[in-house]
């Protein structure tokens, strides 16, 4: 299995991600991508990429912090954006349920992590949450720039918007809960598009709800897709992995 997308950077792993590695491992989780949310983040996202080989790291600026980013941390995430260490573009996106920065301001800053994904042929992690209209808007005067919506919890015409233009779609940890409403969203998902991340240390899947996520967790996750998929884990773990590699650049084991 592969995690696509979590934050091992976050305080709550703290002085044990050596440990909490060693335990992705040990569940069959054989890659990681830790996912940056401002150019500091970035940065020591990257250091944990040269650490262990088998975490990758992105660079980018979340869109809750979009207002504090400055042009200098623009010009940073681009620099360490093309480090051979740094496999993705973000996370950006929109996030209108929070609006933590100003709307207008988080689209000119999604537009700008697009231009860069598609200058360097990264992918662009995309958050959407409560704004898909203007999402969708975004991918399609953006298209050349590869991307992944991430954590989906979109509509039908936002999942069809990112496929069109030839987007990967991942899922995490409320596929396991008992509201997840979407099963007829996450089979319309071609297979050979498909990821699925923990979005670690946040959205533990059942059985671990409400408690700390990390990567050892994924295979509750993956077990709850391929249910919903109607595919053995083992055909699920697989896919998703080949997956991630494809769309990140990495070899395929």
């Amino acid at each position: 299995m592969f995690d696509s997308h979590c934050h091992l950077t976050d305080q709550a792993f703290a002085g044990e991600v050596g440990a909490v590695v060693a335990r992705a491992r040990a569940a069959g989780v054989h890659g990681m991508v830790t996912i940056a949310s401002d150019a500091a983040d970035a940065e020591r996202a990257l250091g944990l990429a040269r650490e262990y080989p088998d975490v990758w790291a992105s660079a980018g600026i979340h869109p809750h912090v979009a207002a504090a980013a400055t042009s200098a941390d623009l010009v940073r995430v681009h620099q360490l954006a093309m480090d051979p260490g740094v496999v993705a573009v973000g996370e950006t996106g929109l996030d209108y349920h929070y609006d933590n920065s100003p709307r207008a301001l988080q689209r000119e800053r999604f537009a700008w992590h697009l231009a860069v994904a598609q200058e360097l042929g990264k992918p662009a992690v995309v958050h959407c949450r409560e704004a898909d209209e203007d999402t969708i808007q975004l991918i399609n005067a953006h298209r050349g720039a590869p991307g992944i919506l991430h954590c989906f919890s979109g509509g039908e015409r936002l999942l069809f918007a990112g496929l069109d233009a030839g987007w990967y779609i991942s899922f995490a940890g409320p596929v396991t809960f008992k509201r997840f409403a979407d099963a007829e969203l996450l089979r319309m998902v071609p297979a050979d598009r498909l990821l699925v991340e923990t979005d670690s240390p946040y959205l533990a899947p059942v059985p671990y709800r409400g408690k700390r996520n990390e990567p050892a967790l994924l295979p509750h996750t993956c077990a709850a897709v391929a249910s919903w998929r109607n595919v053995s884990v083992a055909e699920l773990g697989a896919q998703v992995a080949g997956n991630a590699r494809a769309c990140y650049g990495l070899p395929q084991p």
